[in-house]
């Protein structure tokens, strides 16, 4: 009778132990955001097979690109405990850290990854960056000349070159290597971008057919159409800046730093109530953005709009407590 009622017991117990593990994993990803598309169906596979690194560091991948870095630290530190084999594992925790600035975390992870993996290039980038990041100039340079030892044609390794000279204030050199990582990977755009800002930076006008470049290798990022409107505008060429500052919000409806610019612009013009109703644009499209308010209260000092400008320059200093213009703003105004 013992046997026959332990036989019994026994797929029973089996069932509430795999029902009590199910419940634990299901436990770990409560979060709704695991129900979403993209991430359901990897957290189902989960579920089936919870000792899959890969899983864990393809949903972990997921998550940081949806900008959830909490979540996806959690499942990239989970695919390291279960396979410590893979350095792209312990690589793209430290990833993650750098991008937080926690360059003390991050370095561990890294430099893990290297250990594994000594020709990880990726890995030893991300090393020369924080390199770069607190200055550390030879050490940077030191680990992209390995990069480059393994792989002559690698055009991150000739970019971060040229970030690590353009920091040390060698514009020369800074060139030289974004040229470099052009000439390895014609459609390079961080080093095309680069190359556009250096030459503004020297006025010269070849940053226009960069900035051009840059545009149509992905025309869904109006960033190289506002900054040809920049180049003009510091060259007080501002009919060819408003003409670069209307293609770059008739491209992008919301690109702020854009109507900023074009009001601006107006107001060297004193076209006032132009200028102001981009200064509102802004004020829409960024809620929090202190220069749009300043500026359209500086339109409605002008315009004799004494309580109205008072408003913005109070709005103003809400997002930005140490905006010198708009506290002298108030006191032109006898407001405090």
């Amino acid at each position: 009778m013992k046997n026959a009622c332990f036989r019994l017991l026994c797929p029973a117990l089996c069932l509430l132990l795999l029902a009590s593990c199910k419940a634990k994993i299901a436990g770990d990803d409560n979060d709704p955001i695991f129900k979403q598309a993209g991430l359901s169906a990897i957290t189902e596979k989960i579920h089936k097979d919870p000792k899959n690194a890969a899983l864990y560091f393809e949903r972990g991948n997921t998550l940081h690109e949806m900008e959830k870095d909490s979540l996806a630290i959690k499942d990239l530190k989970k695919a390291c405990e279960l396979d410590s084999s893979k350095a792209e594992y312990f690589s793209a925790v430290g990833n993650v850290l750098f991008e937080h600035k926690d360059i003390s975390g991050s370095v561990q992870w890294i430099k893990k990854a290297v250990e594994i993996n000594p020709e990880d290039g990726k890995a030893r980038m991300k090393i020369a960056k924080m390199f770069l990041y607190i200055k550390q100039y030879d050490n940077a340079f030191a680990q992209l000349n390995i990069v480059l030892r393994h792989n002559v044609y690698d055009p991150e390794a000739y970019f971060l070159k040229g970030m690590v000279y353009k920091d040390m204030k060698d514009t020369g050199k800074a060139i030289s290597s974004f040229l470099t990582a052009v000439q390895v990977a014609p459609e390079y755009k961080p080093a095309i971008i680069q190359l556009a800002q250096m030459y503004a930076m020297k006025n010269d006008p070849i940053a226009l057919k960069y900035y051009d470049n840059a545009f149509k290798l992905d025309t869904a990022d109006v960033f190289p159409i506002f900054a040809k409107g920049v180049f003009y505008k510091d060259r007080k060429d501002y009919v060819n800046a408003k003409l670069a500052y209307t293609e770059c919000v008739m491209r992008d409806h919301q690109y702020a730093n854009a109507y900023l610019n074009m009001g601006w612009l107006l107001l060297q013009q004193d076209s006032l109530e132009k200028a102001k109703h981009q200064f509102d644009l802004v004020a829409k499209i960024d809620p929090t953005n202190a220069e749009a308010y300043y500026n359209r209260g500086l339109c409605n000092e002008w315009l004799h709009n004494k309580q109205d400008a008072i408003n913005d320059y109070k709005q103003a200093l809400v997002f930005s407590t140490d905006y010198k213009e708009a506290r002298e703003g108030l006191k032109r105004l006898g407001s405090k």
